[in-house]
């Protein structure tokens, strides 16, 4: 079998050039994200598109573009009037292109047209996957579950320093007739660095918590897309999780953003977080006075009620002090009345008791003892009370009541 002919470079491109062509000679509606996008002088807008894998974001497909003078100018109007976003990197789109291929300047697509609902719908995919995830890892709740101090005054702001949102919030709070610190943590709250940026600021606020009460998060008004970066997973995580109450005045009329839905408060208008925190202060003024006003009443009322305990008492008192005052003088006045009386009742209960002891003694005397028949006998100068000891030629004095024999004992028997 015979090798082919060798073929030039030039020959080859031409056959390549040729194929394409004949296989995309009617143009295609491609999806791709931007990754670069520079006009030049002349108008003609050229640009880099990707398609990424993975979570990883390397591209797995990439090739150039272009939009030629005579058509970008009315594309990117009525892509930003439909989108609100101007045509920039990393934004997805589907584009209408003509695929082409020069032997020279290689494998080109040129843009015709541009669908602008494919990358609103985009957003909204986007949007709700941020939700699914957030969920999905537990924080939806997070920052509406903290416990706010009952007066915000200590603010850390996130926003742009020359954004009329900022100022129109600054404006609000110096109308209020309440004292607050706002602190500004300058971001980018619009294009393809806010969601960094936003990120950066509040990592910033997270070392520095313990100097605020709340944090607003804020920006003017814009377009669905201009607020895109706040439906961001990475940053509505951050705002999720963030210790401090996050407040956020978001300019839109319509959607919502994701990181409204995690926050806190959420507010239509920085002019609204305003107004907010100053409608708060004014509640927990007037739930002070009306404290206060409770405190005094409840104040007067323990007074009154102590002061009638109080003269209670002290009638109770003057009257058992009369009482007793009254009884111990009766008392008195008995013990003076009757001291002859108490005298001669004491000596007649004396005089009564030396009786009976007369008595007693008169009953128990030995001469009375010797009337009845009974003897006295000593021996030896002592009385006799037992038998025993006594023997035989012993003297024995014998007193009977009228006069003492004395007796010399012959015989002695003892009783058993």
């Amino acid at each position: 079998m015979a090798e082919p002919r060798p073929v030039t470079l030039r020959e080859l491109l031409r056959d390549v050039k040729q194929t394409l062509d004949e296989q995309f000679e009617l143009p295609v509606w491609v999806i791709a994200e931007i990754s670069e996008l520079k006009v030049n002088y002349s108008g003609h807008c050229y640009l880099e598109l990707v398609e990424k894998g993975g979570d990883n974001g390397v591209p797995t497909a990439q090739a150039r573009a272009m939009i030629w003078s005579n058509a970008y100018p009315r594309l990117a109007t009525r892509f930003e009037t439909e989108t609100g976003r101007k045509l920039e990197p990393g934004l997805r789109i589907l584009a209408k292109a003509l695929v082409t291929y020069h032997e020279v300047y290689g494998f080109a697509l040129q843009l015709t047209d541009i669908d602008p609902s494919h990358t609103l719908g985009d957003m909204e995919l986007q949007r709700q996957e941020t939700i699914r995830r957030l969920q999905d890892d537990g924080v939806w709740e997070m920052n509406r579950q903290l416990a706010a101090p009952a007066g915000i005054q200590r603010i850390a702001v996130v926003s742009s320093a020359q954004a009329a949102g900022y100022r129109d919030f600054c404006k609000e709070l110096q109308k209020s007739s309440y004292r607050f610190r706002p602190t500004l943590f300058d971001a980018f709250v619009q294009g393809a660095e806010a969601e960094s940026s936003v990120i950066a600021a509040l990592c910033r606020i997270a070392e520095r918590q313990d100097e605020f009460d709340a944090v607003a998060l804020i920006r003017g008004g814009g377009s669905a897309s201009d607020l895109n970066c706040f439906n961001a997973y990475r940053l509505c995580s951050y705002v999720a999780q963030f210790p401090l109450p996050m407040l956020t005045g978001i300019g839109h009329d319509k959607d919502t953003s994701v990181a409204d839905m995690v926050a806190f408060v959420s507010l239509k208008t920085p002019t609204a977080v305003a107004g907010w925190l100053d409608e708060r202060a004014g509640q927990l003024h007037g739930a002070l006075d009306t404290a206060a006003l409770r405190l005094a009443e409840a104040t007067r009322s323990r007074t009154h009620a102590a002061a009638l305990e109080l003269e209670k008492r002290l009638g109770d008192l003057r009257q058992l002090s009369a009482e007793c005052l009254a009884r111990e003088k009766m008392r008195l006045e008995r013990l003076i009345g009757r001291p002859a009386e108490t005298a001669r009742e004491l000596l007649a209960r004396q005089r009564m008791r030396l009786d009976n002891a007369a008595d007693m003694v008169t009953a128990h005397a030995p001469e009375r003892l010797l009337r009845l028949g009974f003897a006295l006998l000593r021996s030896g100068g002592r009385t006799l009370t037992s038998a025993r000891g006594i023997r035989q030629g012993d003297e024995v004095e014998i007193r009977l009541p009228d006069g003492t024999l004395t007796a010399t004992v012959t015989d002695t028997t003892y009783d058993r």
